[in-house]
């Protein structure tokens, strides 16, 4: 006999555990939807139709934004005005003009903008800190050096500055003196009258503009005038940025055994005939006993044409080569007892400073032989020697490039 009886509710889940792919009913009235998702989640693939959904309307909405995008920002020329439709400024709507690639001299076209390689530093532009000329006042142990380098200036420039007061000498510099010290490297010149800006410029190495157009020297160049007779007062101290001076050559000038008389204007020491005897090898050795420099070194942009050896008072100075002695007593310009001996061949070797001079006028010597003794006279601030090396053909040399 047939049993009509309708399962219960709890053998219908006992149903569904045994056959988990039989359909149970649902409510027909439910949407369609609805009744889908109880059917794949019947099957085991809710979790699975619920990621790929989320993923689908996530990529849905980035192509939607993308979209948008695209017509606000890079919307064609051709458009018809979207953006302003959607509400943004004209500024976005106006399409961006199209410049053409700009052509260089040397030919071909720049189409991708110019390239440049980086650079970790940064090369500031140096500020002109000043103008005017100050003072500085010498102090003990300054030289030209050691001024030029406190005031970033090179040394001649400290010689230019003062030439009214150190001439060509960079020994004169004294304790207690009062220096100028110029703004820019360059000569500090006192205008004096009937000079021309032509003139001045062009003993100085630069143009007239250079002189005129100097802040510091308060020169206008609509009432300067004529250059050759300019509107500038007698006396006026005037700056002039990258000049460069000259030096007199009255302290040490060439004395040969031929005429040593050309050195009268020196001081005492000079000789007045003329001379003949041995002459030297051309190898020329050390003048003293000690190898290093106390003071000045070879500069010959501060018009120092020695090398100052340092040693201690008395210590014995030799000739540094066979020759005639040409000069040997006082010089009074600022080198004490000095000996000059001249080799023959156009060389002379010169001594300053010296504490005691052996020798005599017209006297042969020979290589090593002693000469004097070391010192400290004329202007000097300490024992040592003064050294110079001088030829006819090459000048006044250094004597680091000839000594043994």
């Amino acid at each position: 006999m047939l049993d009509n009886t309708q399962p219960g509710p709890k053998e219908k889940s006992d149903l569904a555990a045994i056959n988990p792919h039989s359909e149970i009913s649902t409510d027909p009235q439910q949407p369609g939807i609805i009744r889908l998702w109880e059917h794949l989640r019947n099957l085991g693939l809710g979790d699975t139709t619920l990621r790929f959904s989320t993923a689908l309307l996530t990529l849905v909405l980035i192509l939607a934004v993308v979209g948008v995008m695209n017509r606000v920002y890079f919307k064609d020329s051709r458009g018809d005005g979207s953006a302003a439709a959607l509400g943004l400024s004209n500024t976005l709507a106006t399409p961006t003009p199209t410049l053409p690639a700009p052509e260089f001299a040397g030919g071909g076209l720049a189409i991708d903008g110019i390239l440049r390689n980086s650079d970790l530093h940064t090369i500031l532009p140096i500020r002109q800190s000043r103008y005017d000329v100050i003072q500085y006042t010498v102090e003990t142990g300054d030289s030209i050096f050691s001024i030029a380098d406190k005031f970033n200036l090179h040394p001649e420039s400290i010689l230019w500055g003062n030439r009214y007061t150190l001439g060509d000498d960079p020994h004169l510099i004294l304790p207690g003196q009062v220096l100028n010290i110029l703004p820019v490297d360059g000569v500090y010149h006192q205008w004096s009258a009937g000079e021309g800006l032509n003139g001045v410029a062009t003993v100085y190495g630069v143009t007239p503009e250079d002189i005129i157009d100097w802040p510091g020297n308060n020169l206008d160049a609509d009432e300067i005038g004529d250059y050759a007779n300019p509107n500038i007062a007698p006396d006026t101290m005037l700056i002039v940025p990258g000049g460069k001076g000259t030096y007199n050559d009255l302290y040490t000038p060439r004395i040969s055994r031929d005429e040593p008389a050309t050195a009268k204007n020196l001081g005492p020491g000079a000789c007045t005939a003329s001379y003949d005897g041995v002459t030297g090898s051309l190898i020329f050795m050390w003048p003293t006993t000690e190898r290093y420099l106390s003071g000045y070194d070879y500069s010959p942009e501060t018009n120092h044409f020695g090398i100052d050896i340092a040693g201690d008072l008395g210590n014995p100075i030799y000739a540094a080569d066979n020759g005639v002695v040409v000069y040997a007593g006082w010089n009074d310009y600022g080198y004490g007892e000095m000996i000059v001996i001249d080799h023959g061949s156009g060389w002379q070797t010169l001594y300053a400073h010296l504490s005691q001079v052996s020798v005599t006028c017209g006297q042969e010597v020979y290589k090593a032989e002693t000469i004097g003794l070391m010192g400290s006279t004329g202007v000097s601030t300490g024992p040592h020697l003064h050294f110079e090396m001088r030829s006819d053909d090459y000048g006044r040399v250094n004597p680091w490039n000839f000594l043994q």
